[in-house]
């Protein structure tokens, strides 16, 4: 008798599995009725927008109306075509070599598409580029007036992608590890964060908050309350290790300016011990350092020797079939709305208000339309990639309101579409492989003010120098650049080749400003990367930066840093002098006899003495409770400036920046030191991590935001609890 043996114990059930696991396989791949619906869509829209630009263009005709859906059909193929070769080629060429070949790709798609479809007459090359752009214009114009973001279709092939992958595990049963996504919306304090909700222009964060999933917590931003400061801490835990956002370092005897890459990186390489946020496999995108993350895209410290970050990165801006057209046109928009709204301001006369030509035109334009829908691209990859752990810096809001105001209508309204980029980030969560924390906070806050020199009628340099009695002394001035930054890492991640400098801004050059020196005439020059630099022995008579309404001053022919006595010897009307400018607050100076003392106009406090000694009127008195903290710890900072200015605050918390900005932050006054952090509602800030400011219990520095983040990732499990140092060195 022949009979079928018994299965093995269990081998029915690894049978089930396998053909489980196989059906789910081939479920995964067969079109949902949404993908159907998506593409559909895609093709309708596509066809809509082509059909208006050919109407509008000399050197292309339609003879049949159905002619354009199979133009709009070869132009989706032919992206999905090339989309192989392309990503091999950017991996090799990096950024440049994906722009360069994104654009003729999409030339070349068009011009095909349009030259072989019958029912077509094509007659003019150069009207493929026509087409595209203004196919681009015209798909943007419906889905505005759709309602839809426009920003969605930047990633809607990601989402797409990863609506296959997650069925497949869904159908297997299979959980999703957790994962963390970090985005800092750049400069936006908690009372404007308020404003927006109230005003309807962040209906995203309102909605989480209002359904219970999230809640938002204010932390306080020490003093400097500077990206750079509060990146070192909320990315490596080591906001201590920067004073301002730019600096004089004696010992290598010239400026660190930190929206450099070779600065970035040499402050890095400082404050890093390998074991940052995003250490394990984590994804920087567009900040100023990286969090020793595994992959970095468009990150400042990253540019000098691995460029800014894989080519393949890039395509889906560069290459995809109108992405690029539109961004370009829309940048373009952009330039078109900062002008008018500038014009504004002037023909209402609001003040303050500050000067909004010149380059910050194609800044804004570049920073709020093409460097957004980069990062957005980048971070929907590395959430479908499954990464555990991702950071990014939208930059929109920071950029505005330094030039317009923190509370003016154009810096509000850019929150608008910041929040449009979370509600899309939120859609690609929900498809990706893991099951991600959104966490949404700031960096710092910014304050209102017309500038020092508007209130002074001159620079802070120039008034240093007026009161050592020496106006012609050898001064050194940085002047503001800071939003420079994700430009100039653009610029290098597709211009440059890893360890080239390429600096746009105010900052490639900082303004020496040399009259009669006490040095001799004609010393040499050392150019180094294509900036300046002293040569030996030649250190400037006084050094200048101001980080907001933050000033520091140097003077770098001294051996070490200046004391109050020998400031009083040398220049006894300096220190009083500044201190009693209507544009200054507050001068913090060491001294040999009584540590670091606040001085003001008609008083002085020491800030290191036992109890709270105050001699005559109180200096810090018009500042929160926190300004002896943290002018204490700032002037102790290394590589700090001989002396420390805060600006004057006014009745309404008005404060006056050391450089053109009417929208400022780095120092103390106003909302700049009230950042938020929105996160979900399960996660709690531990008490132990927070202090008391102004009645309220907050978590207080970037350093205590980076411990509470690393503890909420030991929660989920995407980190191990304790892990030794040599086991991060391995990673």
């Amino acid at each position: 008798m022949t009979g079928v043996a018994p299965a093995p114990d269990g081998a029915g059930d690894t049978d089930g599995g396998r053909r489980s696991a196989q059906r789910a396989a081939r479920r995964r791949w067969l079109p949902r009725a949404v993908d159907v619906s998506d593409a559909l869509v895609s093709l309708v829209v596509t066809a809509l927008g082509l059909a208006a630009a050919i109407a509008l263009v000399d050197g292309v005709t339609l003879r049949t109306p159905w002619a354009v859906l199979l133009v709009a059909l070869a132009v989706g193929l032919g992206d999905l075509v090339l989309r192989a070769p392309l990503r091999l080629l950017a991996t090799v060429a990096g950024a440049g070599g994906a722009l360069v070949a994104g654009v003729a790709a999409q030339v070349l798609v068009a011009w095909a598409a349009l030259r072989v479809v019958p029912g077509v007459t094509l007659t003019s090359g150069w009207s493929v580029v026509w087409v595209l752009l203004l196919a681009s214009v015209a798909m943007a114009v419906g889905r505005w007036v759709w309602g839809s973001s426009d920003n969605e279709y930047v990633v809607a092939d990601v989402v797409r992608r990863a609506r296959h992958r997650t069925r497949g595990a869904a159908a297997t049963g299979a959980a999703r590890p957790p994962g963390l996504l970090v985005v800092q919306l750049d400069g936006v304090s908690a009372p404007v964060l308020d404003q927006a909700v109230d005003a309807g222009l962040v209906p995203t964060m309102q909605r989480w908050v209002e359904q219970g999933t999230h809640r938002v917590d204010t932390w306080w931003s020490s003093v400097p309350s500077t990206t750079p400061a509060a990146q070192a801490g909320l990315l490596h835990g080591a906001a201590d290790r920067i004073p301002a956002f730019r600096w004089w370092d004696r010992e290598l005897g010239r400026l660190v300016v930190t929206n450099h890459p070779d600065d970035a990186a040499l402050v890095e390489e400082r404050l890093s011990d390998g074991r940052g946020l995003l250490s394990g496999g984590g994804t920087a995108v567009a900040t100023m350092f990286s969090g020793d993350a595994s992959s970095a895209f468009l990150v400042m410290s990253r540019g000098r020797r691995h460029g800014f970050g894989p080519g393949a990165g890039y395509l889906r801006v560069f290459a995809r079939p109108f992405v690029l057209a539109r961004a370009v046109v829309l940048t373009v928009g952009e330039v078109v709305k900062e002008l008018y709204q500038a014009r504004r301001q002037a023909v209402h006369d609001v003040r303050p208000r500050v000067p909004r030509g010149g380059w910050y035109v194609v800044l804004r334009a570049a920073t709020n339309v093409l460097l957004r829908d980069l990062a957005t691209s980048l971070v929907a990859d590395a959430l479908v990639r499954g990464d555990p752990t991702v950071f990014v810096d939208l930059v929109d809001y920071d950029e505005v309101a330094h030039h317009a105001g923190p509370t003016r209508p154009e810096s509000l309204r850019s929150l608008e579409g910041l929040d449009q980029v979370l509600r899309i980030l939120e859609e690609v969560a929900r498809v990706a492989p893991r099951a991600y924390d959104l966490v949404v906070l700031s960096d710092h806050g910014q304050t209102l003010g017309a500038t020092f020199e508007q209130v002074e009628g001159r620079s802070l340099l120039d008034t240093v120098r007026a009161l050592m009695a020496d106006p012609d002394a050898d001064g050194l001035q940085s002047v503001d650049g800071e939003q420079w930054g994700p430009v100039n890492a653009l610029l290098i991640g597709v211009l440059g080749r890893p360890g080239d400098r390429v600096v746009l801004g105010p900052d490639a050059g900082a303004d020496r400003r040399r009259g009669r020196s006490r040095r001799e005439e004609g010393v040499p020059r050392v150019r180094e990367h294509g900036r300046t630099h002293p040569a030996a022995g030649d250190a400037p008579d006084v050094v200048v930066v101001g980080s907001g309404n933050l000033g520091l001053v140097w003077f770098p022919d001294a051996p070490g840093r200046m004391l109050l006595e020998d400031l009083q010897e040398r220049w006894p009307g300096l220190v009083p002098g500044l201190a009693a400018r209507p544009a200054v607050g507050v001068v913090v100076v060491d001294s040999r006899a009584r540590g670091l003392v606040a001085v003001g106009a008609r008083g002085l406090r020491l800030l290191e003495a036992d109890g709270d000694v105050v001699e005559g009127e109180d200096p810090l008195g018009p500042y929160p409770a926190r300004a002896r903290a943290d002018l204490r710890r700032a002037a102790r900072l290394a590589d700090t400036g001989d002396l420390l200015l805060v600006s004057a605050v006014g009745p309404r918390d008005d404060v006056h920046a050391f450089e053109g900005q009417v929208g400022s932050h780095g120092g103390l006054g106003g909302a700049q030191n009230l950042a938020f952090l929105l996160h979900p509602a399960d996660l709690v800030l531990d008490d132990a991590r927070c202090e008391e400011v102004d009645g309220r219990r907050m978590l207080v520095g970037a350093d205590a935001v980076h411990a509470q983040l690393v503890a909420w990732l030991v929660e989920r499990g995407v980190r191990p609890a304790a892990v030794p140092a040599q086991v991060w060195e391995d990673v």
